[in-house]
């Protein structure tokens, strides 16, 4: 049967949640898709309009780590990411590949600067982890030229002192607001970029 009825709400079954993946990713708590692969925790919106965009030579840095680590390293050359949580690391670090450098930093001056350890820029940097305000202040700094910054949650209202100061620098933003992996609510994952930027916008 096509359609499924409960609570006076009709929901056709063959539907882009369930083609996106998100009730897999509901039942398991995790950010999957249909297959159960890996996807970053991010508006499905978003991950359709990044994921053609990704270049081989692409160098990352990520503020938390986790499904979207793992997705990211099929796409990009190599991945440096830094997270707070012992016990969370313990979990995810066996599932990185070789192309993932994660590094364990209490949150703090040493966390937010982690991006700074690695000598080197960014295309893209993903503000995806705590104190995300005081990371997108520090990492603006780390990105190349051509970078990107993506700040994953950005509808929250304590994060417009982040968004403000990327405007003051010259970015501009593109918002994907809609629902992801996870949850069943609308939030807003957004790119902030400038001219010639690495992903065409």
């Amino acid at each position: 049967m096509p359609w499924a009825w409960g609570g006076g709400i009709q929901l056709y079954i063959d539907s882009a949640l369930k083609q996106y993946g998100w009730f897999r990713s509901f039942s398991q708590r995790m950010s999957v898709d249909a297959n159960g692969d890996p996807i970053p925790w991010y508006t499905y919106s978003f991950i359709f309009f990044l994921e053609p965009r990704l270049n081989a030579t692409f160098r990352v840095f990520e503020y938390g780590s986790g499904n979207s680590t793992r997705w990211y390293s099929k796409r990009v050359h190599s991945i440096n990411a830094v997270e707070h949580d012992h016990e969370w690391i313990k979990i995810i670090a066996p599932k990185l590949p070789d192309n993932v450098k994660l590094v364990e930093r209490s949150l703090g001056k040493s966390y937010v600067e982690a991006v700074r350890e690695v000598g080197a820029k960014f295309d893209i940097i993903i503000v995806d982890g705590r104190q995300r305000v005081k990371c997108v202040n520090y990492a603006v700094n780390y990105l190349t030229p051509e970078g990107v910054l993506i700040l994953d949650n950005s509808e929250r209202y304590w994060y417009q002192e982040a968004k403000d100061l990327l405007y003051a620098n010259g970015f501009r933003s593109l918002d994907f607001r809609g629902m992801g992996p996870i949850v069943g609510y609308e939030f807003c994952s957004s790119v902030f970029y400038r001219d010639g930027n690495c992903l065409g916008i």
